[in-house]
């Protein structure tokens, strides 16, 4: 049993003032047997009257409108909860067994809506390997963890080129990425292995082991394995996911579990800046981490990620050339 310190400012800074906000957080943890939430707060600059409600998935959702003219909006949540490790499969099932319960629930809600992969470039790449695998007569729980790992080894976790608005074939041409785009690969090939796989957002707590994403927002991947349920895999670690993963929330994809999204009136120049701080207590230290990220307009992801690695990539070449 862990408890944190979660802090999660979110800051949209105008050019000039805009008015006519309407946005929907989802900031609100999931509580269930191994997410306890002590107290949370969420402070929102012009303190606007926030309804909340339940999507179809479950997941709490907050909306609220700022009409006046403002320059800036805060969204402040301050969080501490407290995690309970989960029991892990075991699995005791045959590989059979196994295969034949995910056949009978591949048309049943919810899992339906957690089975369609998209095509991409290396589809049939990627379906070979699947069968490859299944032919050694794996379990769904021993494939789900192979799937992990190939996506670590395969793909190499760099920031700053890929954006929220990435594609799948963008990133199967780039081979890296950061947490939303490891998982964005590992939820389509699981799907295509006929595992039911979710996009889940949340934070990794720190826990002294260096993993990426540490006190950030991070995103990961759950996929139901027969006989036990919902099992969270980390492929930005090559980990499953268990009690230093906090989930705010799951769904089909990015798009299901944005934290904070929203419109307004006014000019499209802004900037927007997320600053996350953790605090690890286990009795007798705590630990604070806290990340940047996305400072920067919003104008500059007129190009996609792909073209701007391109260009990255020939620039540094020009540079090369004249320093020969």
């Amino acid at each position: 049993m862990s408890k944190f310190k979660i802090r999660h400012i979110t800051k949209y800074l105008y050019e000039v003032p805009v008015r006519d906000s309407a946005n929907q957080i989802m900031l609100y943890p999931v509580k269930d047997d191994f997410q306890e939430i002590v107290s949370q707060e969420i402070l929102i600059s012009g303190e606007p009257l926030v309804d909340v409600y339940k999507d179809y998935y479950g997941n709490e959702i907050g909306t609220f409108t700022h009409s006046h003219p403002h320059n800036q909006l805060i969204i402040d949540s301050r969080l501490q909860i407290i995690t309970t490790p989960k029991e892990l499969p075991n699995d005791q099932a045959s590989a059979d067994e196994q295969w034949k319960a995910l056949a009978g629930i591949k048309f049943q809600s919810p899992y339906i809506d957690f089975l369609q992969p998209e095509r991409f470039p290396g589809f049939a790449e990627i379906e070979k390997l699947i069968s490859e695998q299944k032919n050694k007569n794996v379990t769904p729980l021993q494939l789900a963890k192979y799937l992990c790992n190939y996506v670590f080894e395969n793909f190499k976790y760099k920031k700053g080129i890929t954006t929220v608005e990435t594609t799948l074939d963008e990133i199967w041409q780039l081979k890296l990425g950061v947490c939303q785009d490891f998982a964005h690969m590992l939820l389509v090939i699981l799907r295509m292995s006929s595992i039911p796989a979710r996009y889940v957002s949340g934070y990794i707590c720190p826990n002294k082991s260096g993993m990426r994403g540490e006190g950030a927002t991070h995103a990961w991947v759950e996929a139901y394995i027969p006989f036990y349920g919902w099992l969270g895999l980390d492929p930005t670690n090559n980990c499953i996911a268990n009690d230093t993963h906090v989930r705010l929330a799951v769904g089909k994809n990015f798009s299901d579990c944005s934290p904070v999204k929203g419109t307004y009136r006014g000019t499209s120049d802004h900037t927007l800046e997320v600053i996350v701080t953790v605090a690890y207590e286990d009795g007798s230290s705590a630990e604070e981490h806290t990340d940047v990220v996305d400072v920067e307009p919003t104008t500059s992801y007129s190009k996609n990620s792909f073209r701007r690695f391109q260009e990255m990539q020939q620039q540094q070449q020009q540079q090369q050339q004249q320093q020969l």
